[in-house]
């Protein structure tokens, strides 16, 4: 075997970062887990028993490439009422990830540039190498806010996508209204897309979601159930936008993913009528006690949505604070694998009562403990 059979954009893809956390982890036993990028409930039983109703019924096939009818038609009447746009076609899609995955390798050539904000997903600068962009960081810190001049003298002849994510991962940020706004309007004046990733729309906490389409209707929307109703497992996101760019996208995924779980869209079907406004109770309390509980020791920024903190280490690296939180048996993420810098470490909330306050108190301890 030749390292030259490796096609040359895999050495653009860097799996360092987690590997490093898990090397880190590789000897905690039962460790209090604040890592975990997903809800800590099971997926609920109506949407367990949809998926079974649909398995049994024999709906076990390839789907339309687009998505099964009687989903479509309830997402597209949902954005429909929300957005009011004429142009603007849902598909559903293998989970938000392949969503991301069509949008950019549709829309991206080689060397186009995507500027994303930092701290980001860290999907999205693999995508973007995946499909031959290049990403453009556009730093945030300290309060992960927008600077909307910072954006504008980044746009150049080569920006073709400007990627956006709120709430998001890792800082748990709300964009204003005015920010998302501003993006979207800029958006249209320079004729770049805008790609709004909005898999975390439901946990907004402290005011109503508001996606940047309502000023932008070119704004390609990704989404699905994975967080809001606890389906990571199962594939299912959705997609919306200009039906020109739609049409290309369900083009690509004909020739890759072919089409989302057949049985699993009906699931999904299901979780639209169903009611998640407890659980996102539930996670508003459990933001409000880690940033009441961490306040006094560290400087916490971020946290009006999602179920995450990007908080600053408060002495070394973030990476230098993870490894001594590991060897305290508890398990959070340095910055560095979300950001060009590493200042930072994050911690998701998605836990038990329990597993939060005994994770509290270590990182108390460790930040009063100055190295």
């Amino acid at each position: 075997m030749s390292d030259r059979w490796i096609a040359d954009r895999m050495h653009r893809i860097d799996a360092s970062g987690i590997r490093k956390v898990f090397d880190l982890a590789a000897n905690m036993t039962a460790p209090i887990n604040l890592s975990i990028g997903q809800p800590h409930f099971d997926t609920p039983n109506e949407i367990k028993e949809s998926l079974f109703e649909a398995v049994r019924a024999g709906r076990n096939a390839y789907s339309q490439t687009q998505g099964i009818a009687p989903l479509r038609e309830r997402l597209q009447q949902q954005v429909d009422e929300q957005l009011g746009h004429d142009d603007r076609q849902v598909f559903v899609s293998s989970g938000t990830s392949g969503g991301l995955m069509l949008a950019l390798s549709t829309l991206v050539n080689p060397d186009d540039e995507v500027i994303v904000f930092d701290p980001y997903f860290v999907m999205y600068g693999h995508l973007t190498a995946m499909s031959g962009g290049k990403v453009v960081l556009i730093d945030t810190y300290p309060d992960f806010s927008i600077d909307l001049d910072r954006v504008r003298d980044a746009i150049t002849d080569r920006t073709k996508v400007i990627l956006f994510n709120s709430p998001a991962n890792p800082t748990g940020a709300v964009a204003t209204e005015e920010e998302m706004r501003g993006l979207a309007e800029l958006a249209a004046e320079k004729d770049v897309a805008l790609i709004s990733d909005e898999i975390y729309r439901s946990f907004c906490y402290d005011g109503p979601f508001v996606s940047p389409a309502k000023w932008n209707d070119q704004t390609i929307v990704i989404d699905g159930f994975s967080k809001s109703h606890s389906l990571t497992g199962w594939r299912i996101g959705f997609v919306h936008g200009p039906a020109h760019v739609m049409q290309q996208m369900i083009k690509l995924q004909q020739f890759t993913f072919v089409c989302a779980p057949h049985p699993v869209q009906w699931a999904g079907l299901s979780a639209l009528d169903y009611d998640i406004s407890s659980r996102v109770g539930e996670y508003r309390e459990k933001r409000d006690f880690m940033v009441r509980e961490l306040s006094d020791d560290f400087e916490v920024a971020g946290a009006g949505g999602a179920f995450y903190l990007f908080i600053k280490a408060p002495w070394g690296t973030g990476t230098e604070f993870v490894k001594a939180a590991i060897e305290n048996n508890l398990l959070i993420i340095p910055g560095n694998v979300f950001s060009s810098q590493d200042t930072h470490f994050r911690l998701s909330y998605a836990a038990e009562n329990d597993t939060l306050e005994r994770g509290v108190e270590i990182l108390n301890r460790l930040a009063r403990n100055t190295q």
